[in-house]
């Protein structure tokens, strides 16, 4: 019976792996028919993330857009010229948020920038693979209302950052439940 019960949930976990690992979500289209936000929020942490992001402010899809979990020792100037960010969009468009140190802290600090500006929509711009627990830590957070636009950079993570996230969403699920 134990054999029976433990062989389950190890073909359970791996069909949840294979499904994660096949199923990455992908950036989203940037024609005309590319969604408008009010925001775009980006969690530090992963290649891409802040390119894409800019991109996405550049071609004008959102006004302002949060950089949240940004090391506290990096200067504005210091970040414009790391991502060849002219002054000017820096000075009225990127926000640096220094307070998150975690996906839940990126959570939190992008609630509360929303909430300070009464954004009810925003693009949520992530590493593919970090996607899913990005966008539910955000769920979690913020009011039915706030509308959430997933695009996610797309990348080739290696099968050991593959099982680490994977890792990451199923303990945050089981948290939320346990919150419940």
């Amino acid at each position: 019976m134990i054999r029976r019960i433990l062989a389950a949930i190890v073909i359970v976990w791996a069909a949840g792996f294979a499904w994660f690992a096949v199923a990455l979500p992908g950036p989203l289209a940037d024609g005309e028919e590319a969604p408008t936000t009010d925001a775009i929020v980006v969690p530090t942490g992963g290649p891409g993330r802040i390119e894409r992001g800019l991109e996405v402010l550049a071609a004008g899809h959102a006004e302002q857009m949060l950089v949240s979990g940004v090391d506290p020792e990096v200067k504005p100037g210091e970040f414009a010229a790391q991502f060849a960010v002219p002054m000017q969009t820096m000075q009225c468009c990127v926000t640096l948020g220094y307070a998150a140190v975690d996906t839940r802290g990126n959570a939190a600090e992008i609630a509360d920038w929303l909430e300070e500006r009464s954004y009810t929509s925003v693009r949520l711009v992530t590493t593919d693979w970090h996607m899913w627990r990005a966008a539910g830590e955000l769920r979690h957070v913020l009011p039915d209302e706030v509308t959430i636009i997933e695009d996610a950079s797309a990348s080739d993570p290696s099968l050991k950052t593959l099982l680490l996230e994977y890792h990451k969403l199923l303990a945050s699920r089981i948290a939320w439940l346990w919150q419940r």
